[in-house]
């Protein structure tokens, strides 16, 4: 385009101009792809010239993929036009970022596509582990065994003088969690906030640390609202109170290591929190948990170092206050300077706590309120106390049992802050040999973990307790089964009836094994609350789909869907997989649906479909995976 002005004319011309060559290539291929999936690649050659004529195709050999039949075609054109050749491709049991290459030459002409693809394993991550206690000079033998792809397993040998707290599952659970509300994204970074506190951390843990720290910093700022406050998800209209304690407690404590924490967004915080401070009084719909969760705000004030001791007041004085919210106000004055009414607080209080039947407005468990005590305990000086909490806690991050994110981030930030402020009296000295090569471990950190590399399958490993303490040592491994390895989905169906159906755009039902390519059809998953304990609350539905479908979204194409799901709060749509998220009381159904494509023809691995309560894993529902087929039309 040229454009022209002069004494105050103005004009302007354009001309479309071709840019091609004598010969292209354009290939077809899906945005992620599956170990194991086997895919037909259509490449589309183009003769733009009438000189091009005889021309020889070739897609390239890699590590990625395996490629069935010859990785050469030739094909002939009579004149200028398009054809379209098809290899057949399988992904080897591999995860990472393949690259499919390839070639087209025609006499001296020439024309070449390298397209990079994502090779995901769509299974969820599985963790084993194996302990030992060793006395002064007891040996432990053992082997590790790769989880899935070897390459793509990692495990960890964690030595502690505290009971093991399987801190390599418990951190590794956070930061994979597939969900990201407020609550959760916190939660993630959290604990990385003073893991160092806890064990030593090599060049490249701390970088990896810094870095999911500084990445989580600005997300936050997604949730933040005109009032200051959090919502529970981005865009969200209300502030949840919880989730804006819970990440402004997160942002104080990166500002004071030094990390960069936009001030805007704290003075903008804090106002909310002191807003709702002083506006705050019992009522029938806050009654259970309101004082815990007006008592955490007023501890994020004090650690703000601006307290709101009128309503720290008002508080301490109501007379229904329950132990949990004690001990957190308790540390609320400890940090505001008045060390006499914390300990007013908190004489004679337990420290245990009985198990909830719900999360509640604070997300939270009888672990988690004992992690709060425990953080108290800590900021009072109290170490005889928090000495014995502090086993307590590590001894049931210990177990196999499950705890939602809130728990696990609260109990690993509790321990990582006591071990801080009270260093080990007991060494941990020990020889380990991992795959036959020696490490002499020789610390005063409550914990030491030392990588366990998978060159192989398996790798065995030695440890001799060579100090004069207990040591206790712990065995884990990670990894993600096979594409269509036997994973046995669980759920209680006497809490969530769950069912997966497919049909056609004409609503009647359709086989998915075997699909024509280009068909498109709807997933209609229907979720029933059997009624057994009221309404659920923070509900998440997962479907993953296979990388031959494609998921098409309505809100991107501006269109409303030929089909109509229940109210839900929120719901995050990528590139192969949809969550959403939503409330369901008793005995109601809902209905949620996705618009799909058969588009790619192959065959490939339909993952389960979930759905649980994210704070309640009593309540869940799955199905199983399979394989299916999209057919070339």
């Amino acid at each position: 385009m040229v454009v022209a002005a002069g004494n105050g004319a103005y004009g302007s011309t354009e001309k479309t101009s071709a840019v091609r060559k004598p010969l292209m290539i354009l290939p077809t291929i899906p945005r992620a792809l599956s170990p194991g999936d086997q895919f037909m690649l259509p490449v589309t050659v183009f003769a733009m010239e009438p000189s091009v004529r005889q021309v020889s195709v070739n897609l390239q050999q890699n590590p990625f993929f395996d490629i069935s039949g010859s990785p050469a075609q030739n094909i002939t054109f009579d004149k200028p036009g398009d054809q379209v050749v098809y290899f057949n491709v399988k992904v080897k049991d591999v995860q990472g970022v393949g690259k499919l290459r390839i070639t087209a030459q025609s006499g001296s002409e020439k024309a070449a596509d390298e397209t990079e693809i994502d090779i995901r394993n769509p299974n969820p991550f599985i963790t084993r582990s194996m302990q030992m206690v060793l006395s002064p000079g007891q040996q432990w033998n053992a082997s590790a065994k790769a989880i899935g792809i070897p390459s793509a397993s990692t495990a960890s040998l964690e030595l502690s003088s505290l009971p093991p707290m399987n801190l390599q599952k418990r951190l590794q659970y956070l930061i994979r969690y597939p969900h990201g509300c407020i609550e959760q994204t916190t939660s993630g970074a959290f604990p990385q906030l003073v893991l160092k506190q806890l064990t030593d951390l090599s060049d490249a843990q701390q970088a990896e640390t810094d870095r999911n720290i500084r990445a989580v910093i600005p997300r936050l700022t997604n949730f933040q609202n005109r009032d200051g406050g959090f919502g529970y998800w981005p865009g969200a209209p209300d502030s949840d109170e919880w989730g804006s304690s819970y990440a402004g407690h997160f942002l104080l404590e990166a500002r004071l290591q030094g990390y960069l924490v936009n001030e805007s967004a704290i003075q903008s915080w804090k106002s909310f929190q002191r807003t709702k401070a002083n506006q705050w009084v019992p009522a029938t719909n806050n009654f259970y948990g309101g004082d815990l969760q007006q008592a955490y705000r007023l501890y994020t004030l004090a650690l703000a170092k601006a307290p709101e001791l009128g309503a720290m007041n008002r508080l301490r004085e109501f007379k229904y206050i329950s132990p949990e919210a004690k001990w957190r106000l308790a540390a609320a004055y400890a940090l505001a300077g008045y060390a006499n009414a914390a300990l007013d607080l908190v004489s004679g209080l337990p420290l245990e706590f009985p198990a909830r039947q719900h999360p509640g407005m604070t997300f939270g468990s009888d672990l988690r309120d004992q992690a709060m005590a425990l953080e108290t305990l800590t900021i009072m000086g109290k170490r005889d106390k928090a000495q014995q909490l502090v086993g307590t806690v590590a001894a049931r991050l210990s177990e196999d049992n499950w705890y939602s994110t809130q728990t696990t981030s609260y109990a690993l930030l509790a321990i990582a802050k006591y071990c801080g402020k009270n260093p080990g009296k007991d060494k941990i000295i020990a020889t380990v040999q991992v795959g036959g090569k020696p490490v002499q471990i020789n610390s005063m950190k409550y914990l030491t973990q030392i990588p366990v590399p998978f060159a192989q399958g398996e790798v065995p490993m030695q440890v001799i307790n060579k100090g004069n303490n207990t040591v206790y040592a712990r065995l884990i491994t990670t990894g993600q089964p096979l594409t269509g390895d036997s994973i046995r989905p669980t759920g209680n169906p006497s809490m969530l009836s769950m069912t997966v159906s497919y049909m056609g755009t004409n609503g009647k039902p359709i086989d998915i094994s075997k699909m024509a390519q280009g068909t498109d059809f709807i997933a209609k998953v229907t979720v029933r609350n059997t009624g057994k304990q009221g309404t659920y609350q923070q509900m998440a539905l997962t479907q993953v789909f296979p990388s031959g479908w494609e998921i098409l979204n309505a809100r991107l194409a501006d269109a409303e869907p030929g089909y109509k799901s229940s109210p839900m709060t929120y719901q995050d749509i990528r590139d192969d997989r949809v969550h959403t998220y939503f409330n369901i009381r008793e005995n109601e159904t809902l209905q949620y649906s996705i618009q799909l494509n058969a588009s790619y023809a192959g065959r490939y691995y339909l993952p389960a479909t979930t759905c649980e309560a994210m704070y309640d894993n009593r309540i869940q529902a799955a199905s199983g995976g399979r394989w299916v087929e999209v057919l070339n039309r």
